[in-house]
């Protein structure tokens, strides 16, 4: 899996100009799902996330996490984040895991980070065409590979 995460004021979610979804203080995370993606890497993920430590305490040094600030998160499928663009103009996207594979670790990440935050979260709908407007605090953005573990 590999996610990019994105320290946000609020984040809002369209889809078909009706809003979907939407948080305030927290994390916008776009996760793209591949074909070798196993149970551990959600598990490895969602405590990553749950426990990055990218929001300020009182003297502005990045050292509180999500679950200390109680802070929101937003999720939502991105099959792009695995695009290939070595060959052509034309990136490629077999690296991407299809949709019988993708969803149910998609909505198993979505569980687990739940569990491991003790609320809900907002998500986007998978395979849907959808507006994201966000306003990036920091700003702050950081790129995760459960394949490195980095």
């Amino acid at each position: 899996m590999r996610a990019i995460i994105q320290r946000v004021k609020y984040a809002q979610l369209q889809i078909n100009q009706q809003l979907f979804s939407s948080i305030n203080h927290g994390m916008m995370v776009l996760v793209g799902v591949t074909n070798t993606d196993t149970p551990e890497d959600i598990q490895w993920l969602s405590k990553k996330l749950v426990q990055l430590r990218i929001f300020d305490d009182q003297n502005g040094v990045m050292n509180l996490s999500l679950n200390d600030t109680g802070g929101e998160l937003m999720l939502v499928s991105q099959f792009t984040l695995h695009a290939s663009t070595k060959k052509g103009n034309r990136p490629s996207y077999i690296k991407a895991a299809k949709p019988e594979v993708a969803i149910p670790l998609y909505n198993k990440l979505i569980a687990t980070l739940e569990a491991d935050l003790g609320k809900t979260i907002a998500t986007g709908k998978f395979g849907a065409d959808m507006q994201i407007t966000l306003l990036n605090d920091g700003p702050v953005t950081i790129i995760i590979d459960t394949e490195n573990k980095e």
